[in-house]
């Protein structure tokens, strides 16, 4: 595996600013990595993520941030890039129970996609992403079939596939709870406050309290004994 300049190994990290991407953010330093942090400007309504993703790259040393501009509301297909309403209030039983509608079509290809080509270009052997399939909303691009088929993909599709160096795709939440998580990022000193799950924020990017991602937060923290700071005042 090629090293950084200062002997560690790199490694990319898809960071969004939600609780996951900051768990792998953490946990991709303690694996001793050089993180290279990728977050992507799609359109999506909840743009205060991108704020929070800068806010924990900085607070977690990571010298090297690119923030990518992607603009999905060309394509549609969400309520996250769209108008469309974000369902509230679903019952547990109903969230990850189908594709929901805050789906973005292919997202997760796209994604994987920039940080392959990023790894290539800054020389980092793994990509980490925070894709769970426990606690999750239904998305299909987030389950272990998907991941394992790009990690084929990458080694066909790139000059360090060809050299027998293919990159790695790493989703150590996969098999996580959210209550899991929410300890595992406490234990290695994330803090929460700093981070954005929720898909309908107020303008002040207050989270709501009430839509699929909110709740399976809330949920998490509940779960986990813990005190979700960024949904404290919500009762």
């Amino acid at each position: 595996m090629q090293r950084s300049p200062k002997g560690e190994p790199r490694a990319v990290v898809l960071l969004s600013g939600g609780m996951d991407s900051a768990t792998c953010l953490a946990l991709a330093q303690r694996d001793g990595f050089e993180v290279v942090a990728l977050t992507v400007d799609y359109g999506q309504r909840h743009r205060v993520e991108i704020a929070r993703a800068r806010e924990l790259a900085q607070a977690r040393g990571v010298r090297d941030h690119r923030v990518v501009r992607v603009d999905l509301r060309e394509i549609g297909g969400s309520a996250l890039t769209g108008t469309a309403e974000v369902p509230k209030d679903r019952p547990a039983a109903e969230i990850g129970s189908q594709v929901p509608v805050t789906y973005v079509p292919a997202r997760n290809t796209l994604f994987l996609s920039l940080a392959l080509g990023l790894a290539e270009v800054v020389a980092a052997g793994v990509i980490y992403i925070g894709a769970t399939a426990v606690d999750y909303s239904g998305y299909p691009d987030c389950r272990p079939a998907f991941l394992k088929a790009f990690e084929n993909l990458a080694k066909l599709a790139t000059a360090r596939g060809l050299r027998g160096e293919p990159v790695e795709i790493r989703a150590p939440l996969l098999a996580l709870s959210k209550g899991e998580i929410a300890r595992t990022g406490v234990g290695l000193g994330i803090d929460y406050r700093m981070t954005s799950s929720c898909y309908d924020p107020g303008d002040d990017g207050s989270p709501c309290g009430r839509c699929d991602a909110c709740l399976l937060r809330r949920k998490g923290f509940a779960e986990a004994g813990l005190v979700d700071p960024a949904l404290r005042t919500l009762g």
